[in-house]
């Protein structure tokens, strides 16, 4: 099947030629022939197949075909909402590579950078705007968008949406939007929670399902190392250097401790980079682009950086630490091995992680093959120990006294400095801040 098969305008094809591709991956195939009929859509389909452009394509299409004479500024007919700042631009990227031919006009908002050019743009008009739920609602009180003529929603990765808390901040955006539309719902999996929500967003869907939920793409290696918690990154700064590895993405749990591994993995001469949700939107925009040119060899992220980090051919991902929540582990590894590429994805796991393996093993039904680096084998001697994920879980209450409070403190100033999932950076906790300062972007974990 060719895209000129799927209906789709010359001016799109052109585009789509440009940017070098000539066969439609299997989402693309099942989802843009009924977006173009103008039916609602429920699709999934693991990270790195092409979901993108199965829905910026047929998007693109609706709205150059259901345009209208009208006066005055362009209004938003178009809203395409994601989890994360990344992804955002990433989307709008897709958006601005596919529709470059096209009379249209579109934008991206998110937080973490001035409101004030993003309102201006707005104020414009744009026919598609891709947005993050947070930022979108600070334009919306600032009355810088209209939501009011939108004709088509796209809800992208939206189990992701839900993880992070956005659900309060989607119904309110919906309640802003017509009763009439075209919502799409495209994401990596499909919970039993996202199903539930498609019940009630979506008219009749088409229901696109193109691999079995919570699989891993077959084009990735995986493989496990165990090492002990404490000799991880000599392990780690041994393999990039003795494998000659020249762009890896490399996990961590926090933010803490990302900063301080790429810290150290500079020491030993490999130039890294961490990127997590404290880091201003330019840092983070900096190192993607020093990564993406090669300037420096490893970047190591938190979970934030699972969903919207789009590299192409990216043929390393190594796991410094195990995620808490086993389908996490689906979407970090889904970095390498896209659109048909080869990749390899290795996961360092110490004594406290093999609860969280074989979590991760069941999710995915597979063993991951386990192998030992000679001199990095595991001691038998050392207990497992509770991972402090930040959350006070698994914590034990603090002694009476003095002594016991200092303990407590000590705690607190880690959950505060170290967890990725904090309440300063987690959306349930950020909307009477929003209303005070709305240069904050409540959609950034």
């Amino acid at each position: 099947m060719s895209f000129e098969s799927l209906g789709l305008q010359a001016d799109i094809l052109r585009a789509i030629t440009e940017k070098g591709y000539t066969q439609p991956t299997p989402i693309q195939q099942q989802a843009i022939m009924p977006v173009l009929e103008g039916k609602d859509l429920m699709a999934g389909a693991q990270t790195g197949t092409g979901k993108t452009a199965g829905f910026t394509l047929p998007v693109l299409q609706r709205l150059i075909e259901t345009d209208k004479p009208r006066k005055g500024r362009r209004p938003v007919r178009a809203l395409i909402l994601t989890p994360t700042r990344e992804l955002a631009a990433q989307v709008h990227e897709s958006v601005q590579t596919y529709g470059r031919y096209l009379p249209l006009k579109s934008t991206v908002v998110f937080g973490g950078v001035s409101i004030n050019p993003q309102k201006q743009k707005l104020i414009k008009g744009v026919d598609i705007l891709v947005a993050t739920p947070g930022r979108l609602l600070d334009h919306v009180s600032q009355r810088s968008v209209d939501l009011s003529k939108v004709d088509i929603l796209v809800l992208d990765e939206a189990d992701r949406m839900l993880d992070m808390g956005f659900i309060r901040d989607i119904r309110k955006v919906l309640d802003l939007l017509p009763q009439k539309k075209q919502t799409l719902l495209f994401s990596a999996t499909f919970s039993d929670d996202i199903k539930k929500l498609a019940n009630d967003l979506l008219d009749s869907p088409s229901l696109i399902e193109v691999a079995r939920r919570n699989t891993a793409s077959e084009t990735v290696k995986q493989v496990v190392h165990p090492v002990d918690k404490k000799r991880k990154r000599e392990l780690l700064s041994l393999l990039i250097r003795s494998h000659e590895w020249q762009q890896v993405l490399v996990f961590t749990r926090t933010k803490h401790g990302a900063n301080r591994l790429a810290e150290q993995l500079g020491k030993d001469g490999v130039t890294s980079a961490a990127i997590h949700g404290n880091k201003s939107q330019g840092a983070r925009t900096r190192a993607l682009a020093d990564f993406k040119s090669g300037k420096i060899r490893v970047l190591v992220a938190t979970d934030i950086a699972a969903r919207g980090l789009d590299i192409d051919q990216l043929p390393h991902v190594v796991n410094y630490e195990l995620p808490n929540v086993a389908e996490d582990y689906v979407h970090r590894i889904g970095r390498t091995g896209r659109a048909g590429n080869e990749g390899e994805a290795m996961s360092l796991v110490c004594v406290d992680e093999l609860k969280l393996l074989k979590d991760i093993e069941k999710l995915i039904n597979r063993d991951i093959p386990k192998v030992e680096f000679e001199g990095f084998e595991p001691d038998p001697n050392i207990k497992p120990e509770p991972i402090q994920n930040g959350r006070g879980r698994n914590q034990k209450r603090p002694a009476k006294g003095k002594q016991g409070q200092r303990a407590s403190n000590r705690r607190n100033n880690r959950r505060s400095n170290t967890s990725d999932s904090s309440k300063q950076d987690h959306p349930r906790n950020t909307s009477r801040h929003r209303r005070k300062n709305t240069h904050q972007d409540t959609s950034i974990s």
